[in-house]
């Protein structure tokens, strides 16, 4: 799609939003149309934004234990527990932020269920060596921790190093259906058996 289309498609989606124009009030009405491209241009730049940050990002399975605001930073400090007991803290953005306040609700809201962690680092000001793992995004399990086979495999494919035939290998050897849902637990036999495969 071109630059016009693109911009094209967002004066039709702009004024079927403004809705009809009122006889008479023309001026307005394209006033209206116009702010409202900009605003869906911007809702889009971030929507490309997100999209790109997720596809990204590392993802795995835990157990929202808690939430809670760091003093320091305003940030959400989101407790993690791993399917192998491990404890882990992740980071969203400030909870003045729009998408810092709707991401620590959504980790409130989830508390005790299993989700799917999308994760991606971020770096610290002035500290270029050092980073801070941030939430990205969390998918609702639900509180018996069944993870979708695609969103597994994605998982085990990360914990093979990107090898697909070390990946697949680990699903087989865990005895795991090609589609439909696996548990938590079959899933950490699978992501076992994946790095287990690559430190021979």
């Amino acid at each position: 799609m071109s630059a016009v289309d693109s911009v094209d498609g967002l004066v039709v989606a702009a004024a079927q939003a403004a809705g009809p124009c009122p006889p008479g009030d023309e001026a307005a009405w394209g006033r209206r149309v116009q702010a409202l491209v900009v605003d869906l241009h911007l809702i889009g730049q971030q929507a490309r934004q997100d999209i790109a940050r997720l596809e990204s990002a590392a993802t795995f399975a835990a157990l929202i234990e808690k939430v809670e605001i760091e003093e320091s930073s305003r940030r959400g400090l989101v407790t993690l527990r791993l399917p192998s007991g491990e404890s882990e803290q992740i980071r969203t953005e400030q909870e003045g932020t729009d998408r810092g306040r709707a991401l620590i609700e959504r980790a409130r809201s989830l508390t005790g269920h299993w989700a799917l962690v999308y994760r991606y680092n971020e770096r610290k000001s002035g500290q270029r060596a050092q980073s801070v793992r941030m939430l990205a995004h969390l998918l609702d399990l639900g509180g018996d921790g069944v993870v979708p086979a695609t969103a597994a495999k994605k998982i085990v494919l990360e914990e093979a190093g990107g090898d697909v035939a070390r990946a697949q290998r680990a699903w087989q050897s865990a005895g795991l259906p090609a589609s439909g849902t696996v548990s938590v637990t079959e899933l950490e036999q699978a992501r076992i058996a994946a790095r287990a495969s690559g430190e021979r």
